[in-house]
């Protein structure tokens, strides 16, 4: 059998400690031609050792965080991803999002995906209806797609997908066998897409699983702001992920997953009789408008790295670079 190759520039493993362990581990893992990921798992290592250290967290502690993560994998299926749940609850989700995708004064903020967006969704025309809740309040959708200019942006796919009015989505009922409460629109010339939905409930997140335990013993509660969310994509443009929140909901201000920004709490209206008879809706049914606002790829990436070039001078981690507007070290 042939012997495997050493490396000279690999340190021994040997009689490791507190002190040493992480350099080591860092070591080791630095033989990749992959900058960032050489980088990432540095970053990584010495955080969770630090964790370790600075908590002296017990054998017990750590086998109880083992087996709440295989739990969270065990319970993810393909309508239901346990660890986005997690990431979600605890504020990484909309960390991540707001360092990704940056928005100047004018353009519409994220917030969070969810663990229940599919692709599965059917395109539909305007005007349509994505709901077969018969239970539901009928509301109406209309809205525009813009640019931080105020011109309007055609052709934006948008997918738009919310809880029926058991306050669960389609994913979540054994039965489900086609989708419903979420379509796909496409913007027309004039950056304008509507549709009927029914009236947004508040709703607990999933809490049969590790994270709706890990809430409980929290003493943090599960539950959500009614809402609709909203994806947009379109080539050449900044993906958003957003949605509107109804004001005055209950959780407004203590929402489990940190989505809600003042910028997207609206207040529904009432449908009137010229808007009636415009979109062939039912008089006084509740009415949601909203204008959203679109970055270029190039604005956002501009200020992406702008603001990452402030946070790492704020750092003081100045012997880094970017490269596809992500940091790495700078050994030139």
């Amino acid at each position: 059998m042939a012997q495997p190759k050493t490396n000279p520039q690999v340190p021994e493993l040997l009689d490791l400690t507190i002190d040493n362990i992480t350099p080591n581990t860092i070591r080791i893992n630095s033989q990749s031609s992959n900058a960032r990921l050489t980088y990432v798992m540095s970053r990584l290592v010495a955080h969770l050792h630090d964790f370790a250290r600075e908590t002296r967290i017990s054998t017990d502690e750590w086998m109880a965080g083992l087996t709440f993560l295989i739990g969270c994998g065990q319970i993810c299926s393909d309508v239901r991803n346990e660890f986005i749940l997690l990431s979600d609850v605890l504020g990484l989700s909309l960390l991540v999002d707001n360092i990704n995708h940056p928005k100047p004064p004018l353009g519409t903020e994220g917030s969070v995906l969810g663990p229940f967006h599919t692709h599965d969704a059917p395109v539909l025309a305007n005007g349509s209806s994505m709901t077969s809740d018969p239970e539901g309040s009928p509301m109406l959708a209309v809205c525009t797609v813009k640019d931080t200019h105020g011109n309007p942006v055609a052709g934006v796919h948008i997918d738009i997908w919310e809880t029926d009015s058991s306050g669960h989505y389609d994913v979540q009922h054994a039965d489900r066998s086609a989708p419903s409460e979420r379509c796909v629109m496409v913007s027309d010339e004039q950056g304008r897409f509507w549709f009927k939905g029914i009236q947004p409930v508040s709703y607990p997140i999933p809490h049969d699983g590790p994270v709706g335990k890990l809430l409980q013993q929290l003493n943090r509660h599960c539950w959500r702001p009614a809402h609709v969310h909203f994806m947009f994509s379109k080539d050449g443009w900044d993906k958003l992920i957003t949605a509107l929140y109804i004001r005055g909901d209950p959780y407004e201000t203590s929402d489990a997953v940190f989505g809600v920004k003042k910028s997207l709490v609206i207040d529904l209206d009432k449908v009137d009789k010229a808007t009636a008879e415009q979109y062939d809706v039912a008089e006084g049914s509740w009415l949601l408008k909203y204008d959203f606002v679109l970055t270029t790829l190039k604005e956002a990436d501009d200020l992406r790295d702008e603001l990452a070039v402030e946070a790492l001078k704020k750092l003081g981690l100045t012997h880094l670079k970017l490269i596809d507007h992500l940091p790495v070290p700078d050994v030139d």
